[in-house]
């Protein structure tokens, strides 16, 4: 590994201390225990873009957490880091999602205002220091420092207000929210806009929102586009596209890997201290792909995330997130039995909107709609 990669050797520990492993790293463990979480498995059937039941060939939540994690593992790899941490960053990342991806997040964050709001960053700490309660000694997934600091700060330092789920872990393991995280959760975090970036484009050709000619006039996609028809004169449809977008994730991983090995020659970091301290991001897209990606993204915007059919459903789900949210207020009972104890415990409004938050956050998109629809009636 690189002089500046996070050694699992000289890890910080966890909160709750263990016996390590005799066969596995300290980070295999932290990636083998988020991949047998709960919270894991459920997105499966959470929304990426489309809702979940929508077709099968959409992008959920855990096919997206998946190729995330492939995408850092290469680039980790390339950049002579640890693949394990990198790899438990990106599997865990979108682990604080709600039902019904951005859509969900927005009407729970709207609820949840006047109880201290909701951030899906801030609820996969939660979610793996709290809420997924199947070992005996502690609650929680009881991961390392590393890895926690890379899900708290793989977008780069929290400034101004910290979300209070962050900050009741951080109250009792002091992450250093004002510093860079290390190059192995930068990783992961650019390796999210790549996949995201690849991924949206499929799926929405796939649900006809946009054409391939549409595609094909894209930046960096002409030129995708134009190498696959030097190559395969007359290639079939959609092994055309395919190919271009193929092409179009290489592009992407490329420039993040050479930008990347562009900026440790020019800092020489000597720890992985140092790309804390480093006061800017290692791990990004050059300047002109960036550019480029930001007229892609308005693309996206306009013809998938506001096309007229997403648009729609996007309000059928916030009035199912809307309705359920005071209904299970009201009516905390009807909270499953796990959660009972909690309900007993909580004292006051605050500590009750919580709970109900967790439930609700944690709800795939077909049991948010099933239960709404015995509870409330059908949306």
């Amino acid at each position: 590994m690189a002089i500046f990669a996070s050694d699992p050797a000289r890890a910080r520990g966890r909160r709750i201390r263990e016996e390590e492993s005799t066969f596995r790293s300290c980070f295999q463990r932290d990636r083998d225990r988020i991949i047998h979480a709960s919270a894991f498995r459920r997105l499966k059937h959470k929304t990426q873009v489309f809702i979940e039941h929508e077709g099968d060939y959409y992008r959920t939540r855990l096919t997206h957490s998946i190729e995330v994690a492939q995408v850092a593992r290469t680039i980790s790899g390339a950049l002579g880091l640890n693949a394990e941490l990198t790899e438990a960053v990106a599997l865990a990342h979108d682990l604080g999602h709600t039902p019904f991806g951005h859509t969900g997040e927005d009407a729970l964050s709207a609820l949840m205002e006047p109880f201290g709001g909701f951030d899906h960053n801030a609820q996969a700490i939660r979610i793996v220091t709290h809420l997924e309660r199947h070992y005996a000694e502690f609650d929680g997934l009881n991961l390392t420092w590393e890895t926690l600091e890379g899900l708290a700060k793989h977008n780069g330092p929290v400034t101004g207000a910290v979300p209070w789920a962050l900050q009741a872990c951080n109250d009792q393991l002091d992450l250093e929210l004002h510093t860079f995280a290390s190059a192995e959760a930068q990783v992961a975090a650019i390796s999210d806009d790549v996949a995201y970036n690849h991924h949206d484009l499929h799926d929405g050709l796939r649900a006809e929102l946009f054409s391939t000619d549409e595609l094909a006039e894209l930046p960096i996609l002409k030129g995708c586009f134009g190498a696959v028809d030097e190559l395969y004169p007359g290639l079939n449809y959609y092994r055309r596209r395919h190919e271009a977008l193929r092409r179009f994730f290489g592009v992407l991983v490329e420039d993040v890997i050479g930008f990347a090995q562009a900026r440790l020659r020019t800092l020489q970091p000597q720890s992985v201290d140092d790309i804390r301290a480093a006061g800017r991001t290692i791990i990004r897209f050059s300047d002109p792909v960036f550019a480029d990606l930001k007229v892609i993204r308005a693309f996206l915007f306009d013809r998938m995330y506001r096309a007229p059919s997403v648009v729609e459903m996007r309000a059928r789900v916030t009035r199912v997130v809307e309705e359920l949210f005071p209904y299970f207020m009201a009516h905390p009972d009807q909270l499953p039995k796990q959660w009972r104890k909690d309900v007993e415990e909580a004292q006051g409004e605050v500590a009750l909107a919580r709970i109900v938050s967790d439930y609700i956050s944690g709800m795939t998109d077909r049991f948010a709609l099933q239960e709404h629809e015995r509870l409330i009636g059908t949306a």
